[in-house]
């Protein structure tokens, strides 16, 4: 990593931690160009919009595939306090930005929790596949 990067990195952590100061999630995120512009800045407000999708890797991904083209997308990199969860992943992998760098591993994160974080909810299927793939056949080519 370079010193321009840590820098970066750095600024997601203190976005992290000024969230917590002011009653929130204790998350922060940044989209850098390529360049190591920063291009927006976010921190996690699920309590504060009761919005548990309010995620700060989720706010840049939503804002990076509404305002860049693919090139510019790919272009970025995601500078952020903690790696990513799996919703935020997902969000990520659809908008097309080009990296994600993360100060704090999710084991670590785990390690912080009581309990080791949310319960999982079961899942079951496939259930109807053959129906179920009607409508999504053809839709991708």
């Amino acid at each position: 990593m370079t010193p321009d990067e840590e820098r970066l990195l750095r600024r997601a952590v203190e976005l992290a931690r000024r969230a917590r100061e002011d009653g929130h999630a204790p998350y922060g995120s940044l989209l850098a160009s390529a360049d190591g512009t920063v291009l927006v800045e976010a921190h996690n407000t699920v309590r504060a919009d009761r919005d548990i999708s309010a995620h700060p890797e989720l706010k840049l991904a939503r804002w990076a595939a509404r305002e860049l083209d693919p090139a510019a997308a790919a272009a970025t990199t995601m500078f952020t306090s903690c790696q990513p969860c799996p919703m935020c992943t997902g969000a990520i992998d659809r908008s097309g930005l080009g990296r994600v760098v993360y100060a704090l591993s999710a084991e670590q994160h785990a390690a912080l929790q009581p309990g080791g974080g949310f319960p999982r909810v079961p899942q079951e299927g496939p259930a109807l596949p053959e129906e179920a793939r009607v409508p999504v056949d053809g839709y991708y080519t």
